[in-house]
């Protein structure tokens, strides 16, 4: 009996049955699309988040947090001849280095003031890392900074801040802040100093010459302002302290300690050229005994997170399909006792116990695959509907706004293909013990019964 006739057959039988067929293929379906759909929530999230992670180039960067001392008993701050190292690494694009302001400063103009963090940057190094204006340009001279996008916007009328001057965002009110030009402003700069255990001020003025680019996410705030490298200075030699740290006392065991971190970094960030290039330099800090972040080891335990929680949703889809079998094996079982004459017939012509046993095979396979094809195509359908619909149900049933670029079921190609390997696989196992029933049925015994 050839294939073709073996295949010729199978449709013949099918079409007898039509209606229990077409039951047992809809619950087959049934299962496939709860499959696919179930675990295309965990590659729908996945895909939310480490999009999420991967904007804003902040994937190329690694953090340098300091460097294990010989002794083994902690970590020293960055300095010079470290950011030289790091500057001549394999696939190294930029080091940013910043100093930071060990008190708060607060700025000054008119009626309106803000004390906010004092940042001394190396702008060349911020330039090749991306960092951008969205207004003015970069200082040239001692007394000349850069303040953040976030810095005008937070720039507020002095005295204490309430409740009433920020709106439903937490956004301080139009009234309230100061709403001029300010490229090209001078504003003060007052720092602290304690002296007989009294504060005593000092005003630095400062103009005002660009403001950065808006941070790429929403929920970032930039107020910095960037000084120079001589302002810091001038306010070393006001407070008589590294960085300005106001201290209460200035016991010279105090200074003595806090000297050594003169000349070092507060925050270091090397940025590499691409994101292939970041594990290689990663790998040699972490050499180097560098106490070291980076995205990417954030990715990876995310990517593996998600890996886990897939592998449990399909487990859990692949028990609907399992249900499922059960009508196919019903369905097999069925066509057996049913189809007992055709069987002694085909006995008595010659055929082998291998090909009938490979006809109901066939069946059952061709039942479980229409089933996974169907379910696949309900499924990509259900997908789209849920992207659709559950950001609408979250708006109206919760009042929130979900982000815009949120995705809940995300089905990739090969999401289908193990349904269909799982289904394929369920269905051959379900027709196996009534193909081999057929193969047993006795040529007399059939052959009496069609009579």
């Amino acid at each position: 009996m050839k294939l073709r006739d073996q295949f010729r057959f199978v449709r013949q039988n099918m079409k007898k049955n039509r209606t229990r067929v077409y039951m047992t293929i809809l619950a087959t379906a049934m299962g496939c699309a709860f499959l696919i759909v179930l675990a295309s929530v965990g590659f729908g999230l996945q895909k939310s988040v480490v999009k999420e992670i991967l904007e804003g180039g902040i994937v190329t960067q690694i953090d340098v947090y300091g460097k294990e001392t010989n002794d083994g008993n902690g970590y020293r701050q960055i300095e010079d001849k470290d950011i030289q190292a790091f500057e001549k690494l394999e696939d190294v694009k930029a080091v940013t280095t910043r100093k930071m302001l060990q008190q708060e400063g607060t700025f000054s103009i008119g009626n309106y003031q803000l004390s906010t963090q004092t940042v001394v940057a190396d702008f060349p190094s911020e330039i090749k890392a991306g960092f951008e204006l969205s207004d003015g340009r970069l200082a040239k001279a001692k007394d000349e900074v850069v303040v953040g996008y976030h810095f005008p916007l937070n720039l507020s009328v002095k005295g204490e801040t309430q409740k009433e001057w920020f709106d439903e965002k937490g956004q301080l009110k139009e009234e309230f802040r100061f709403n001029g030009e300010l490229i090209g402003e001078k504003i003060n700069l007052t720092i602290q100093k304690v002296e007989d255990g009294k504060p005593v001020d000092k005003i630095i003025p400062v103009t005002v010459v660009g403001i950065s680019k808006q941070p790429t996410k929403e929920w970032q705030e930039d107020r910095s302002v960037y000084i120079s490298e001589d302002i810091l200075k001038e306010i070393e030699a006001f407070t008589g302290t590294p960085k300005g740290i106001i201290l209460e006392s200035n016991s010279e065991v105090e200074l003595a300690e806090l000297e050594a971190d003169k000349n070092t970094f507060d925050d270091v960030k090397i940025h590499a050229k691409n994101m292939e290039g970041v594990q290689g330099i990663a790998d040699k800090l972490n050499e180097e005994k560098y106490a070291t972040y980076s995205v990417l080891n954030e990715l990876k335990q995310v990517n593996l997170m998600f890996a886990i929680a897939k592998v449990g949703l399909i487990f859990i889809g692949t028990i609907a399909i399992l249900i499922a079998s059960i009508g196919i094996y019903n369905t097999m079982t069925m066509a057996v006792t049913e189809r007992a004459p055709d069987i002694g017939i085909m006995k008595a012509i010659g055929a082998t116990p291998r090909t009938i046993k490979r006809i109901f095979l066939l069946e059952s396979s061709y039942i479980g695959l229409i089933g996974a094809l169907i379910g696949t195509v309900v499924s990509y359908g259900i997908s789209y509907a849920v992207n659709l619909v559950i950001p609408l149900i979250i708006k109206q049933a919760f009042g929130e706004e979900p982000p815009p670029d949120l995705i809940f079921s995300d089905i990739p190609l090969s999401l289908p293909i193990i349904c269909v390997a799982i289904c394929y696989g369920v269905t051959i196992l379900s027709g196996l013990r009534p193909a081999q029933r057929a193969t047993k049925v006795d040529v007399l015994k059939a052959m009496r019964r069609e009579i």
